[in-house]
């Protein structure tokens, strides 16, 4: 794994990117970010914002759903990534945990593990020992090694995927919709085991998350998708303090908490869409 600690490089910045499915629907709307080296960064919005567009922007993964990026430039370390295969972007430290984990669930847990290995060139000695470091973040993975993934609960598959994708010696991690269909208190060990690999290993995080408020705690820097546009970014913190933030993705307000059906009926109001 990598050194850890946080730097200011930036490892990928995406400039002002479009993306069509099907010749016709536009999706993302000119989306810009930037991912420092030892960071995490959230992105966040409700469902259908565009999150999971963005990251498969970047993974190139959208062909298989017939959409494509028609406007822009995505860039890992300067060099333009757009044309690179999904399994060259692996080999160059970038990889995606895809929405709702897609473990292979007719193999073990191990065996799912080590698949995340096959485009390493560095021996089995080199990829036991990852997997005993895979093992040391998800001890309940070992504990359940030899048992089918499809057999196991989702925060199991979940931790096996993220574990998987930790297989491959990553640099950065797209991980989508982390907490989906978890209880709060497994949310909170993956998303503490996430903080971990980032500050004991050095690995980067691209985050995408319905969930504002349990990611803004651990990410360091945010950007709100509104129907394929950023309308927000800022420093995490910055973020959580943010009236409009803490209004319409908290459920808070200076007045306290709101009811969903009152945030949904101010939305109108929303100053950065005026």
């Amino acid at each position: 794994m990598l050194d850890a600690g946080r730097t200011e490089e930036t490892l990928l910045e995406v400039n002002n990117v479009e993306v069509i499915y099907n010749h016709v629907i536009l999706v993302l709307k000119g989306v810009s970010l930037a991912v420092p080296k030892g960071g995490i960064t959230a992105l966040l919005g409700g469902n259908g914002a565009g999150k999971t567009t963005t990251l498969k922007a970047i993974s190139n993964l959208l062909a298989s759903e017939r959409g494509e990026v028609t406007k822009g430039s995505i860039k890992y370390r300067g060099e333009r990534i757009q044309d690179l295969t999904p399994t060259d972007l692996v080999k160059r430290g970038v990889i995606q945990v895809m929405e709702g984990r897609h473990c292979f669930e007719h193999l073990t847990i191990e065996e799912n593990l080590l698949t995340g290995a096959y485009t390493r060139g560095d021996g089995r000695a080199k990829v036991e020992e990852d997997l005993e470091l895979v093992y040391s973040y998800f001890p309940r993975l070992k504990e359940r090694r030899r048992s089918q993934a499809g057999y196991t609960s989702g925060g199991e598959q979940q931790m096996c995927a993220i574990g998987r994708a930790l297989m491959s010696r990553p640099e950065t991690i797209l991980l989508d919709e982390p907490s989906m269909g978890l209880a709060p208190q497994l949310v909170e060990e993956i998303f503490t085991i996430v903080k971990n690999l980032n500050e004991k290993e050095g690995v980067s995080f691209l985050l995408a998350e319905q969930n504002t408020n349990v990611a803004l705690r651990f990410a360091h820097y945010g950007y709100i998708l509104e129907s394929g546009r950023v309308v927000m970014d800022g420093e995490a913190k910055a973020l959580r303090e943010n009236p409009d933030v803490k209004e319409f993705y908290l459920g808070m307000s200076d007045e306290g908490r709101r009811s969903f059906r009152d945030v949904r009926s101010y939305r109108r109001r929303k100053r950065w869409l005026a």
